[in-house]
């Protein structure tokens, strides 16, 4: 064996060493970006996140008051490493306190193959959070979006009527990240995920 090639050994060692790291990194980064917004969300900020869909029971229950209405704004981003499109179809909506609606987003993946995305909700002001009843969210499960596909991702939502007389406006935001180990998963089995969500017209 040369000089040159007893040199270059360590050198080669180091290197693939700092490669994985930088791989075990990327892998964690993955699974602690969503926890991560969410604690910057509720702690720093003091945006509550919803976990999951409201009781059937509990909304069914809420009398409709049509003496108010609240206006409820919509938003939707899409983090950095996920080449998607996403916005809410409509801004804003009127809302009587009580009563079902549903708004729609768009999502686009713009690449070249599939991806898992999965969103983070928020509801602000923060007071507002624990009135703001989803029944059906997108943002409950996994989104798989094939290479150029576009779907709408319906919301479904009920304000309770016990919302505080202070607060006439809500906003809805989402922000979209890629989960990377499912749509590692996905690739690795070569097949599609199925959705909930529609295609859009």
């Amino acid at each position: 064996m040369s000089e040159h090639e007893t040199a270059s050994r360590p050198s080669i060692q180091s290197s693939l060493r700092t490669i994985a790291l930088v791989s075990a990194l990327s892998f964690v980064g993955a699974f602690s970006m969503v926890p991560l917004y969410q604690i910057a969300c509720e702690k720093v900020f003091g945006i509550k996140l919803e976990q999951g869909p409201a009781g059937e029971q509990h909304v069914a229950g809420l009398a409709v008051d049509e003496s108010r209405t609240i206006t409820v704004e919509f938003d939707g981003t899409v983090n950095s490493k996920l080449p998607w499109a996403f916005k809410p179809q409509v801004l804003s909506m009127q809302v009587h306190p009580g009563r079902s609606y549903e708004a729609n987003y768009i999502a686009r993946n713009t690449s070249d193959h599939a991806i898992v995305g999965n969103a983070a909700p928020s509801v602000a002001p923060s007071t507002a959070s624990t009135y703001f009843n989803k029944t059906e969210c997108f943002c409950f499960t996994e989104q798989m979006l094939q290479a150029g596909e576009e779907r709408l991702m319906p919301v479904r939502f009920v304000v309770d009527p016990d919302l505080p007389a202070h607060v006439s406006t809500i906003t809805l935001s989402y922000t979209f990240f890629s989960n990377e180990p499912a749509t590692a998963r996905l690739a690795a089995e070569g097949g599609s995920a199925p959705s909930t969500a529609r295609s859009a017209p």
